[in-house]
């Protein structure tokens, strides 16, 4: 589909509403059905569209996917709608009122920072992208705030803005871009975007090295649901400052620089910690709030001998330490009658799904057990314990 024109028209439309859940099992009946009174072409895009409305639920939620249009590469590289509401009320709460959105998609974070009351230049030089999202902000009722613009972003004179966005494009042909440099557009331009203007967020892959980060740009990781989403180059707030949001929430996790924490034997508790703050290298801060320290200098695991509630880890009583073996786990895991094994992993070569069908080739009862495979100083190491229930 290269032409979103056709399913704008009230047969499209219709034809939009007929395959609405349609199953991937029931697409060809479907669609035999349907050629007999609508062209071929058109009953393809509807129903490829259809799939496409199924897989961005996850992102936009039913009710708005249902009324969205999107692109393959739309769905798969657009920004969460819980993420892109955060980030849209942050700007909104620094008295943004108008935002430049360059590379804006099929429109995710044009929609949240419309629905914020924010005006919104949503500019994407794909054509097929930019109809998508001018008739996303038609379909959810914000044409009055959203403007979309087909145009090379590198073009697009953002004087007048109080902000700018920038969400360059992270995946090439051969898949990820890990260099910054290597992004469309390149990171130092859209920081020299970001400079230009009153205040700016820039969308950057969490894997982004520290120092790649420029002295004049606040940091800050998102995770939504305990997935690490992305993470943000703000300017205009708090130059150097780090830190790690969680969603739902939000809950924020600020920066202090503090030390390293200091290694300690495994104790009756160990703390995961949440993704956003491994990330953005605050894990001392999160140990320093539970009293803890590490299980090994290099990973980030935080151990404590007494349980203490907090938003930024989650913790496992643990009952066993053992060397790595996997023998011994298996005898263990047969005694304790265990039915449900769950493999976490830092710090080990060893695959979590290899590991269970070799040690829990069937279910030995109907306890559940979580492993951890990691170091304590140095040395490989099994942790086995469970989740900490309220």
């Amino acid at each position: 589909m290269n032409d979103l024109a056709p399913l704008l028209t009230p047969e499209g439309r219709a034809l939009l509403d007929a395959v609405r859940g349609t199953a991937p099992a029931d697409e060809l009946a479907v669609a035999t059905r349907l050629r007999r009174d609508h062209p071929a072409e058109l009953v393809s895009a509807a129903l490829g569209q259809a799939r496409l409305r199924q897989r961005a639920e996850a992102k936009f939620g039913a009710e708005d996917a249902r009324r969205m249009f999107f692109t393959p590469n739309g769905v798969e590289q657009s920004t969460r709608a819980s993420v892109a509401a955060y980030r849209a009320e942050r700007m909104k709460s620094l008295g943004i009122t108008s935002v430049a959105d360059l590379c804006c998609g099929i429109g995710g974070d044009a929609i949240a920072l419309a629905r914020a009351g924010i005006r919104v230049l949503a500019v994407d030089r794909d054509p097929l992208t930019a109809a998508a999202a001018r008739a996303n902000a038609e379909a959810l009722g914000l044409a009055g705030l959203i403007d979309v613009r087909e145009a090379d972003v590198t073009e697009v004179d953002t004087a007048g803005f109080d902000a700018v966005f920038v969400d360059p494009a992270r995946r090439g042909g051969r898949g990820r871009i890990f260099d910054p440099e290597a992004y469309s557009p390149p990171l130092s331009w859209a920081i020299g975007a970001a400079l230009a203007v009153p205040h700016a967020a820039l969308k950057i892959a969490p894997g982004v090295p520290h120092e790649a980060i420029p002295d004049a740009a606040e940091a800050e990781w998102i995770s939504d649901g305990g997935d690490v989403k992305e993470a943000v180059l703000w300017f205009g707030t708090e130059p150097g400052a780090v830190r790690a949001t969680l969603l739902p929430g939000p809950r924020t996790l600020l920066g202090t620089g503090l030390p390293n924490p200091e290694v300690r034997p495994v104790g009756r508790y160990l703390y995961e910690p949440d993704g956003a703050v491994v990330r953005a290298h605050l894990v001392a801060e999160a140990a320093a709030a539970l009293d803890g320290g590490l299980i090994d200098e290099t990973i980030a695991y935080v151990t404590a001998d007494t349980l203490r509630p907090t938003p930024y880890a989650t913790a496992y009583e643990i009952t066993d330490r053992l060397p790595f073996n996997v023998k011994k786990l298996k005898a263990l895991l047969r005694e304790r009658e265990v039915g449900i094994l769950t493999v976490k992993k830092r710090g080990s070569a060893v695959e979590p799904e290899e590991l269970r069908r070799k040690v829990l080739p069937k279910p030995q009862g109907s306890r559940a057990v979580t492993v951890f495979l990691t170091r304590v100083a140095g040395a490989p190491t099994m942790l086995i314990g469970g989740p900490v229930t309220a």
